[in-house]
């Protein structure tokens, strides 16, 4: 078995669900096109205005190897309903970051991790985002199936058209 502190170039070691034996349900893995550049897409993922058009939160960290990131309601709350650290980044084709409840965060059981790629073809990119580790048939499994299609969609209609989907119809 791999030494956990063994990390490669770019990425840091942080213990997640899987280091700690114990079961996790399967990967949600969903893929979507965009009509704009990885670059495009990158920014529309770490941006903090952009986060907040589309997601209804920020975003915000450093976005370098081994900070914490922090998912914050955009509603003058203040309130961190996510936050994890940034595990890997190679912009703008690859970031990892770690993936819990505020108040769960430090709880290495909790820990999911959240795997964006992004793959240019030619002017458009593919963006697949993983979202590995999480414990099975909790309240985190069960959002993140409904949730990250949604987002994604929200995403790929502010860059496509300048305009996100109608909030009054999102479940």
């Amino acid at each position: 078995m791999p030494d956990p502190s063994e990390t490669p170039s770019g990425s840091a070691a942080v213990a997640t669900r899987s280091s700690t034996g114990k079961p996790s349900a399967p990967d949600f893995v969903y893929t979507i096109y965009i009509t704009a550049t990885p670059e495009q897409v990158w920014t529309g993922l770490i941006d903090r205005d952009m986060t907040k058009a589309y997601w209804g939160h920020y975003n915000v960290s450093d976005w370098t190897v081994g900070s914490r990131w922090d998912h914050i309601r955009s509603d003058d709350s203040g309130k961190i309903d996510t936050r994890g650290q940034i595990i890997e980044m190679d912009p703008p084709h690859k970031m990892v970051w770690s993936w819990a409840l505020d108040a769960e965060a430090d709880e290495p059981a909790k820990l999911s991790r959240v795997t964006f790629d992004l793959v240019a073809l030619g002017p458009d990119t593919k963006l697949t985002i993983t979202h590995s580790e999480l414990e099975p048939g909790s309240d985190m499994d069960i959002s993140v199936r409904e949730g990250w299609p949604a987002v994604l969609s929200n995403l790929k209609s502010l860059l496509e058209a300048g305009k996100t989907l109608s909030d009054d119809q999102w479940p």
